[in-house]
């Protein structure tokens, strides 16, 4: 038989028939953590979180001398008679008012001395940024004192623009740190390209410098109103009378050393939470941009 003849007569080869396919498993790389030890500490810190808000909120919302651990029935006494009774309403519009020309002041005086840092050379630099951060490391009770001398002489004792003022002071050493690294990221070459098209310098950082700085101005003044909201010590000490007392005096009026109203207590506290969680809700976006971009020098 030949050679042909024998391939002719040989069997086909018998092909295996393809079984069902089996999901294909990825391979976690080497250095990925597996989920739950990313979800189980993030589940302890938001337990550890969320809870002691539950609590505000169950004392603020159920009956005086409830112990349920549900906040049902649900009342709103308890706000109605810190915002009345307690003057909160006062409270809170002498807070806004502190809260929104700190901000724009400091917004304002630290863009000029920011944009003095990023762009100008002068002997004294190095020192006066270095006075500027040495200036966090000092606390702001050890300067009450001589404040208060100050704010007596000025007679601005028992005015908000005490409070105001004191607070722009404080918050101008980190807002101007902040604003000129970030504006040292922004090219000095687009300055000189409308200097180049006829601007003068004030325009042109109008025009090309400022709308670059967004997310920077938003996080240097949300941070300024935060602080100013949230600060106790300057408010107690330069306010005497009540009708000019900020919220975080207001709360710590509704404690005595007799009692502590729980219920107007917890109340107070989510009016004063409220603008702040509203605050850092539309504007955490620029925040984390503005803050690691202010952070370091590109």
């Amino acid at each position: 038989m030949s050679v042909k003849e024998a391939t002719r007569t040989a069997p086909a080869p018998v092909r295996a028939t393809p079984g069902p396919s089996r999901p294909v498993k990825n391979n976690r790389a080497w250095d990925e953590a597996p989920r739950w030890q990313i979800y189980l500490p993030l589940g302890i810190y938001l337990l550890f979180t969320l809870v002691p808000f539950y609590w505000i909120l169950l004392f603020s919302l159920r009956p005086a001398g409830s112990t349920s651990l549900v906040p049902w029935p649900v009342t709103f006494e308890h706000f109605e008679k810190v915002w009345t009774d307690r003057s909160f309403g006062t409270y809170f519009a002498n807070s806004v008012l502190v809260g929104v020309v700190t901000l724009v002041m400091t917004t304002l005086v630290a863009l000029a001395g920011g944009y003095a840092l990023a762009r100008f050379d002068f002997r004294i630099k190095r020192g006066f940024m270095l006075a500027l951060l040495c200036s966090q490391f000092v606390p702001g009770a050890l300067l009450l004192v001589p404040l208060f001398e100050i704010f007596a002489e000025l007679r601005m004792i028992n005015s908000l623009g005490s409070v105001i003022l004191a607070e722009t002071v404080f918050q101008l050493p980190l807002s101007i740190i902040l604003i000129s690294n970030f504006i040292k990221n922004v090219p000095y070459s687009l300055e000189e390209a409308a200097w180049v098209d006829g601007c003068n310098r004030m325009t042109a950082f109008r025009i090309v410098v400022l709308p670059l700085l967004r997310p920077g101005l938003i996080a240097v003044g949300s941070f300024a109103f935060v602080h100013s909201w949230n600060h106790f010590l300057f408010a107690l000490m330069f306010l005497n009378n009540q009708d000019k007392q900020t919220i975080p005096v207001g709360l710590n009026s509704l404690m005595s050393a007799d009692s502590v109203d729980l219920g107007a207590l917890a109340a107070g506290g989510i009016i004063a939470a409220v603008p702040v969680v509203i605050v850092f809700a539309f504007i955490q976006k620029w925040l984390i941009t503005g803050f690691s971009a202010g952070a370091v020098k590109g």
